[in-house]
């Protein structure tokens, strides 16, 4: 077990580098980088100075900057070198722990990504714990009570939650319960004035802003898992194992508990290091709607503003933590399923 789980090590090594290249590459060759946004702000300042101060919305035709200013800033940004060099030379850098520095705030990619982090791993925490905590006890309970009216009525919601995806149902929560009933914030999670509120308000004024985005994140793994759990709890109760313990004088009960429900949480354990990434960046979505200043909005705003260092600072964090996650989730299948065994 020891040498197969470090080969799955060692290949982390030319998968992360497989991917980063890919994405490095293409932040390469989409345009709107820092230098045409740098351009495109001196040639709306030099509008604006033409027009005598009123902003004029027709961009002026000529290159406010000059070809050695231009030069001067491909250099700043790394932009002069061949595309591997350039690679090799980030690559080099992140093995020392340095993701750069944002071409949008000037601020260290890691302080950025470190304020954010606790946000993010505080929503993905409860998720999981949610998620988990009410999807497996749910599963096995429609399962054991399959074609019921509790069974096609859970069945119901748990379709039309499937059907709406995470943000979207946001949305609608917050038009319905912020803005037309105002039972919750619109956005944000703590209020103004947090800091002087007592320990018991502090924890109520979080968990009223928690609430909302919550539900959000949630929506979209409690479908899978629930059915995932019932599915294979049922592909269980009707094989021949289940059928003779039960023949042998074992109740229904324990026929469940102590047999077919260890062979259901193997696809439930597969799943489980997958979940670790999530855990930590968060939803890019979710938190733009909500406002959360967490991985999930802070990787959306690099996109959108193409601040590339981010971008790929957020990309070595979340390969990473996802390959180690298909590594835990072999050990998670390891200690639910005593059948495998890693050669």
């Amino acid at each position: 077990m020891t040498a197969y789980f470090l080969r799955r090590l060692l290949l982390i090594i030319p998968t992360f580098i497989g991917i980063t290249v890919m994405v490095f590459t293409i932040t390469r060759f989409v345009p709107g980088g820092p230098i045409e946004r740098i351009i495109a702000d001196a040639r709306q300042m030099q509008t604006t100075d033409k027009s005598g101060g009123a902003a004029n919305s027709r961009a002026s035709s000529g290159q406010p900057l000059s070809d050695e200013q231009i030069e001067q800033l491909k250099v700043y940004y790394g932009f002069d070198k061949p595309l591997l060099i350039s690679y090799f030379s980030w690559l080099f850098k992140v093995l020392k722990g340095d993701l750069g520095r944002s071409t949008r705030y000037y601020d260290p990619v890691w302080d950025m990504i470190k304020e954010r982090i606790p946000v993010s791993l505080y929503f993905g925490v409860l998720t999981m714990v949610i998620v988990y905590g009410v999807c497996i006890p749910l599963g096995i309970t429609k399962a054991v009570a399959h074609r019921s009216g509790f069974d096609n009525l859970s069945s119901i919601l748990i379709f039309i939650g499937y059907a709406i995806p995470g943000w979207v149902a946001g949305v609608m929560m917050l038009v319905v319960f912020a803005s037309w009933i105002d039972l919750f914030p619109l956005g944000g999670l703590v209020s103004d004035g947090f800091d002087q509120m007592s320990f018991v308000r502090k924890a109520m004024d979080l968990a009223w802003h928690t609430t909302l985005p919550l539900l959000s994140y949630v929506l979209g793994s409690f479908t899978v898992m629930t059915l995932l759990m019932k599915n294979t709890l049922m592909d269980n109760l009707s094989s021949d194992y289940v059928r003779t313990a039960i023949a042998k004088g074992l109740s229904f009960k324990q026929a469940v508990f102590r047999h077919a429900l260890q062979n259901s949480l193997i696809p439930i354990a597969t799943h489980f290091g997958n979940n670790v990434s999530i855990i930590l960046t968060g939803s890019f979505l979710i938190e733009k709607v909500f406002n959360i200043n967490g991985m999930g909005l802070l990787g959306y705003e690099s996109v959108v503003d193409r601040d590339y260092p981010v971008v790929m600072g957020i990309l070595v964090i979340s390969s990473l933590l996802f390959m180690l996650g298909n590594i835990l989730s072999d050990i998670c299948v390891a200690l639910v399923d005593p059948r495998v065994r890693f050669k």
